[in-house]
């Protein structure tokens, strides 16, 4: 089985957060709890359904990671993008994505 992470994006800004150990949405992919089984995965979806009810959150998704040397990477581009921030200047206090991490 591939790692997993659950992402979603703040209702109040729209940037991407991951679920950390605690229960918290965190603005960082690395701080995020990473569910390395099967039954971890199904306990993410349920706390993502609830986060995205309790409107904490909207698109929730469960997406594959790759931890290499200590840091996680997502598999897919999008992810990657999501992760570093956007290909572009968004928000204040939020830097543009680092070409070489969302480098496929």
């Amino acid at each position: 089985m591939v790692d997993k992470v659950l992402t979603a994006n703040r209702l109040t800004d729209g940037v991407a957060v991951w679920l950390n150990a605690n229960g918290d949405w965190v603005a960082s992919l690395q701080d995020a709890l990473v569910a390395r089984h099967a039954e971890a995965v199904v306990a993410l979806e349920a706390i993502g359904k609830k986060s995205y009810a309790d409107n904490e959150v909207v698109d929730v998704a469960v997406v594959e990671v790759q931890e290499t040397n200590g840091v996680l990477w997502p598999l897919r581009l999008r992810e990657r993008i999501r992760a570093q921030g956007p290909t572009m200047e968004y928000a204040p206090g939020y830097k543009p994505a680092d070409p070489a991490f969302i480098a496929v």
